[in-house]
């Protein structure tokens, strides 16, 4: 690692949501999904804070060092429509080892759409990778 991780690091990333982004296009072959509101789906508030996390993180780790996430923990108690832009901001709260802990919230113009918990884990890649493929070549 080029620099100690400390609680207290934040970042914010903003997005537009898109139809790509909502509900229907998790799974759009699933007549379920397809049935569903055209609102900001929780599987991409998800992803957008494990984005934040990591263009948090990246700058700060070492080459072939990343990091996976590993726990989430988010209500996702309001729904964006397309065209309303939504904001996540994620704040290290604790490392312990490679064990990273941050608190994470979420909101559109109309306020909070989300907050929880998000943990992430350092790896080292070529590692990780490795380990992958042992357990793909186990098949």
């Amino acid at each position: 690692m080029t620099y100690e991780l400390q609680p207290g690091l934040t970042h914010r990333l903003t997005l537009t949501v898109e139809e790509a982004l909502t509900v229907p296009s998790v799974f759009p072959a699933a007549e379920s999904f397809a049935a569903m509101p055209p609102v900001f789906a929780t599987a991409f508030l998800v992803g957008l804070i494990e984005r934040a996390c990591i263009e948090a993180l990246t700058p700060l780790l070492s080459d072939g060092e990343r990091t996976v996430g590993t726990h989430v923990d988010i209500n996702h108690c309001a729904a964006t429509p397309v065209g309303m832009e939504v904001t996540a901001e994620v704040t290290l709260e604790a490392v312990s080892g490679r064990h990273l802990a941050f608190r994470v919230t979420a909101w559109d113009a109309a306020g909070t759409i989300g907050a929880g918990r998000h943990e992430r884990h350092r790896i080292d890649l070529p590692r990780f990778l490795d380990t992958v493929d042992r357990k793909r070549a186990a098949l």
